[in-house]
């Protein structure tokens, strides 16, 4: 199963007393494909993962692979600081019947690259699914470098990587690595659309929680080689771009999909929104449904 297109980082939605919103959950789920997203993933950084009860786990991961019915991939996070457990974990979501492992760079213990292939090859050798890298410095304290990606690659059950280093010069040397066999995916939305048109697979995007249809367009464009539609297209995005980073992912996404009457607040560490940011949240949900808006008459 090679990744491609429009996947989406999923938000976990919870109730107003901070319980697994069920309900919304499937809302959100069931409104992503039926907008085109070409893959899930359940219980990353964006759906507070870190904060998941073993059984609320289990559950959002059965449920995304029962609504995708074989559509599109799931992938889940099972990425954790200590080798044992993440191998744990990713034969645990293998049980749960997810397609792809989405393995993040041992957060806070700060490997080697040395360290980095050991651990990768383990989770690779050992887990049971194919394996998607996930590298985010601005979270783990540790990069992954292109050469270690190199020897990652070689793996045959290391499928691709997701690389949220902004840098182009970062992604020209992955592309350097991209085959059949190795997809090679952006995991920064305000410059998925440059990456795309550089040879990038597709994109795992936060904003596509708020925008499905406007990804998937914005994809499609970037994909197919049409630069000056997919840059007049991506220019449109750039406030939610911006909205979304203004604190913490995923707070401003989820201040947006509570306003789409998908889920409530966060759980602690992380808060809501800060009130002075309220306007640009409005602002933020009106232009996201005009884009998806858009998406829809023009489908139509």
């Amino acid at each position: 199963m090679r990744l491609s297109g429009s996947i989406t980082a999923l938000a976990t939605p919870f109730d107003a007393t901070g319980a697994l919103d069920r309900a919304a959950w499937k809302r959100l789920v069931e409104w992503q494909l039926a907008a085109g997203t070409q893959g899930l993933v359940v219980a990353g950084s964006t759906g507070e993962a870190a904060t998941l009860e073993d059984d609320e786990y289990e559950w959002l991961v059965r449920s995304a692979v029962e609504l995708a019915g074989g559509r599109v991939p799931v992938l889940a996070g099972t990425g954790l600081s200590a080798t044992s457990k993440t191998i744990a974990a990713t034969q645990r979501l293998a049980q749960l019947g997810a397609d792809i492992a989405l393995v993040v760079v041992p957060a806070y213990v700060r490997p080697t690259q040395a360290g980095l292939i050991a651990h990768y090859r383990a989770v690779a050798d050992a887990g049971g699914l194919p394996v998607l890298l996930y590298n985010v410095p601005g979270r783990t304290g540790t990069d992954m470098l292109p050469e270690t990606v190199a020897e990652l690659a070689k793996h045959p059950r290391i499928v691709g990587i997701k690389e949220a280093h902004s840098g182009a010069e970062r992604m020209q040397a992955l592309l350097a690595l991209q085959s059949e066999t190795f997809a090679v995916l952006s995991g920064d939305d305000p410059t998925a659309a440059r990456a795309m048109l550089a040879g990038a697979d597709g994109v795992i995007s936060v904003v596509s929680n708020l925008v499905p249809g406007a990804f998937r367009k914005l994809c499609d464009l970037a994909r197919n080689g049409q630069a000056d539609a997919a840059h007049d297209w991506d220019a449109r995005l750039q406030p939610l771009h911006v909205f979304c980073g203004i604190e913490p992912n995923p707070i401003p996404v989820k201040a947006v999909l509570s306003r789409q009457g998908l889920g409530h607040g966060l759980r602690l560490p992380l808060t809501t929104l800060a009130q002075a940011h309220d306007a640009q949240a409005d602002d933020a949900t009106r232009l996201a449904a005009d884009l998806e808006t858009s998406c829809r008459a023009r489908a139509a």
